[in-house]
């Protein structure tokens, strides 16, 4: 980081163009710009309310205390512009729990590789800092941006699953990379 960027409280992640920090309360409005933008939301089929969006919120401040990690902010380097969240969560798989790399960004900051960059940089933190031998994402069949981004990853498909979610099926297709 050069001596004219931008300092970040909270930073976990660096990568050549983005910082990931621990969100706080004061990103519900940032968080807000994407979950409740019905199209970045599409793979969920609804866009969130304000309560969604505090819930939410609320469980990554938690999965900070519980987990010691969790879905990160990803502001630009240099300006601090909040353009979405990356980072690692523990889902269910079956009988398992395994560590997932998730993603979510602003339709404004789509299809510039972004995504792809933050999505690499937390796969490596779960192998080189939390020692995870492998990690997942767990993608709606629909999705096929988020699946490219997987793919790009060094995913590839090892399993399908469906989520129950606000009354619905929803098909998802579990990606995985394992450590080398």
């Amino acid at each position: 980081m050069s001596g004219q960027e931008l300092s970040v409280p909270g930073a976990v992640l660096y990568t050549p163009r983005l910082v990931l920090r621990e969100l706080t309360r004061e990103d519900a409005p940032a968080l807000a710009r994407t979950l409740q933008d019905g199209e970045a939301m599409y793979a969920y089929e609804h866009a969130f309310s304000d309560e969604e969006v505090r819930q939410w919120l609320q469980n990554q401040l938690r999965r900070y205390r519980e987990d010691g990690f969790g879905l990160w902010g990803v502001l630009l380097r240099g300006c601090g512009t909040f353009i979405g969240q990356c980072g690692l969560t523990v889902q269910p798989w079956g009988e398992r729990r395994v560590i997932e790399v998730g993603y979510l960004f602003e339709r404004a900051f789509w299809h510039r590789g972004y995504a792809t960059e933050a999505a690499v940089a937390c796969k490596e933190y779960a192998f080189s800092v939390l020692g995870a031998e492998e990690v997942y994402s767990i993608i709606r069949d629909t999705n096929t941006a988020s699946q490219k981004v997987a793919e790009r990853n060094g995913m590839q498909v090892c399993g399908r699953l469906v989520k129950h979610y606000c009354g619905k099926d929803m098909p998802h297709l579990v990606y995985r990379a394992v450590k080398r």
